[in-house]
């Protein structure tokens, strides 16, 4: 399992990279430094990965990490965006599921944009 920290100024958390072409890509190319951009409950900063959509989904699950094509950027579900219906979490447009949060999602709602925010791996 591959294992990630996405870290700001004030908050830590762990997730997972799936075995997906794209996940395997990001792992790659870390650590990586962004700064964040958020969008409802999402923040997202480009990677320096260039791949096309794999496997995309309109809806993903609160804590999903994203690749979206068109930004080639780095996504973190953890609620609604400005287009979800009902209950859902849908991104502006399709993405590749790449990974998902293993803590409390909840603190990621203390991420703004503008932060600086750093993925690297984990060695556990």
């Amino acid at each position: 399992m591959r294992k990630i920290e996405i870290r700001t100024d004030r908050i830590s958390v762990k997730a997972r990279l799936n075995e997906s072409l794209t996940a395997r890509e990001i792992w790659n190319v870390l650590p990586v430094r962004g700064v964040v951009n958020t969008w409802g409950d999402e923040i997202y900063f480009p990677v320096p990965v260039q791949r096309g959509l794999e496997a995309g989904r309109e809806v993903v699950q609160e804590g999903d990490l994203g690749y979206w094509p068109p930004g080639h950027a780095f996504c973190v579900f953890f609620g609604q965006t400005p287009i979800s219906r009902s209950d859902e979490v849908r991104p502006a447009s399709p993405v590749c599921v790449i990974g998902n949060v293993l803590d409390d999602i909840e603190i990621l709602k203390e991420i703004s944009s503008g932060d600086e925010i750093v993925v690297r791996p984990l060695n556990e």
